[in-house]
């Protein structure tokens, strides 16, 4: 079946001269900074909120999976409102409600409500993500402009994503840890000044009519899907797992089923059929589950493990940092000489030799090894995500831009959920199975401790120095055993990504 021919995208005014073109797509960074920064800023506050509010293992990751899981489920709905209400106007509507659940969630008394003020801010990010590559394809009419503009995106976007916990070590060195939340909103003040006046708006001539019953089945595909891989690595098959991932792989073919159905689809799932694109799409859900998941536990490590304070620790991530933006730049060039299906097998090969890295020494991590296997996954990671999403842009017809990029930041989102659903769940399983908490300790204290290596710290903070040095080398020995683990997994799903994707964009061209 031929794929829609909706018309193009008409922006609200006429194309912008050089200067202001490169001035929006440096306003249209904030929002992508800020949203990739959001999901990984609490890597390094999760030992301060285990201290201050004291989640269980389950909750701690909840904390952490939930903002990218209701963004994920939520990106495609709202990327088909913002083609029919403007996406300038979504863009300023979403930073408005970001910026005030911002303030909400640094003052959250209690684990169930930082998670309930997450999952408002998934809301709000949803609105702001859609509009911003549909946006650049807007204002860049030129292909080599519109290229490099995707490449400064893209590394923004898995820049963000490292730049996190550095600005979350800094916050925590100097405040409490609900102030990485409040770092939304002077960037977003900025963003509503900016925006209207050198972002031009932009909206579908013809946009498809709001579909409740496809909006319903993209969350109830999303949510049960990452439970039961969550159940499923915690706590091995069990019925709720199985049910979780049954009624999640139900409603997604109930959702492909309507899409195909409907003559105006709020997402044309036929795109997948291009294999340019739909390769392009697993390499950028893999890239940044590689990255969240390796942020899981380093920022763990670093902390707990060798002592780093939250700055030290941030700190220690900037060359990898540094490395991913690179990387992500030079690539433009890369790529006009080598195969696109090369460079990204390339790219993800240099992820697996990170986690290769951390394999190999777990146990007995040193900071030098660890800010080494940030470096070399970092740059596969920044690599790969400039090819992916340009390839994804550029594989569908110019009507499809807005889709298209809905699907490219699902995949980001996703990505960031499986990366702490799978891997967070094997490393905390591992943990919980392998550590053993000295005679003697209260029984509360004895479940915080084996729950999270954070509430092993804390609880070690009450005991006699023999006994809490006890419970420490313990806890440190079995989250040194779940990093090996879960490094190994790292390896093999990046072997497999790399295969992918030479099969996938094998056809791609430069």
């Amino acid at each position: 079946m031929p794929l829609s021919t909706r018309p193009v995208d008409t922006p609200g005014s006429a194309a912008p001269g050089a200067r202001r073109r490169w001035l929006a797509l440096a306003v249209l960074m904030l929002p992508v900074l800020l949203v990739s920064i959001d999901n990984t800023v609490l890597s390094f506050a999760l030992p301060q909120i285990s201290e201050a509010l004291r989640p269980t293992g389950t909750q701690l990751l909840w904390i952490i999976d939930i903002y990218p899981l209701v963004l994920a489920g939520l990106l495609v709905p709202m990327g088909s409102f913002a083609d029919r209400v403007g996406r300038r106007r979504l863009l300023l509507t979403g930073a408005l409600g970001f910026a005030a659940v911002s303030a909400v969630a640094a003052y959250a008394p209690s684990a169930e409500a930082l998670v309930a003020t997450r999952a408002g801010l998934g809301f709000f990010g949803a609105m702001l993500m859609p509009s911003t590559l549909s946006l650049l394809r807007n204002v860049f009419t030129d292909r080599e402009e519109r290229r490099l503009a995707i490449a400064i995106w893209a590394s923004g976007f898995a820049a963000g994503s490292a730049l996190g916990p550095i600005v979350g070590g800094f916050l925590l060195e100097h405040f409490w840890w609900g102030s990485v939340f409040l770092l939304a909103v002077p960037v977003l003040v900025v963003l509503l000044v900016l925006a209207p006046a050198f972002v031009p708006e932009s909206r579908d001539p013809a946009p498809g009519r709001i579909d409740p019953l496809s909006i319903a089945l993209a969350m109830a595909t999303m949510a049960p899907v990452v439970y039961g891989i969550k159940t499923l690595a915690k706590s091995g098959p069990s019925t709720l797992a199985l049910a979780g991932l049954a009624v999640g792989l139900l409603a997604g073919a109930l959702f492909v089923r309507r899409q195909l159905r409907r003559p105006d689809p709020m997402l044309d799932v036929r795109l997948f059929t291009r294999g340019a694109f739909s390769g392009a799409v697993l390499v950028n859900l893999l890239s940044v589950f590689s990255l969240v998941g390796f942020l899981f536990f380093v920022s763990q490590d670093v902390q707990l493990v060798l002592g780093l304070s939250p700055m030290e620790a941030g700190l220690a991530l900037l060359p990898g940092l540094a490395v991913m933006v690179a990387a992500g730049l030079l690539v433009v060039r890369v790529v006009r000489h080598v195969r696109p299906a090369h460079v990204v097998a390339v790219a993800l090969l240099f992820s697996a030799a990170g986690y290769a890295v951390v394999a190999v020494g777990a146990g007995e991590s040193t900071l030098v090894l660890l800010v080494a296997a940030f470096v070399v996954l970092s740059l596969g990671v920044g690599a790969a995500e400039t090819v992916s999403n340009d390839l994804i842009v550029s594989s569908v017809p110019a009507e499809k831009a807005g889709a298209a990029s809905a699907i490219s930041e699902t995949a980001y989102e996703v990505g960031a959920v499986l990366g702490t659903a799978v891997l967070g769940s094997i490393l905390t399983a591992s943990y919980h199975a392998h550590v053993v908490v000295p005679d003697g300790v209260p029984h509360t204290d004895a479940a915080a401790a084996a729950e999270t290596l954070g509430g092993a710290t804390q609880v070690a903070q009450t005991l006699d120095a023999g006994t809490a040095q006890t419970l420490l080398d313990s806890a440190h020995a079995a989250f040194g055993s779940g990093v090996g683990t879960t490094s190994l997994i790292g390896v093999v799903l990046m072997l497999v990504a790399a295969a992918t994707a030479l099969v996938t964009l094998r056809h791609a061209r430069s």
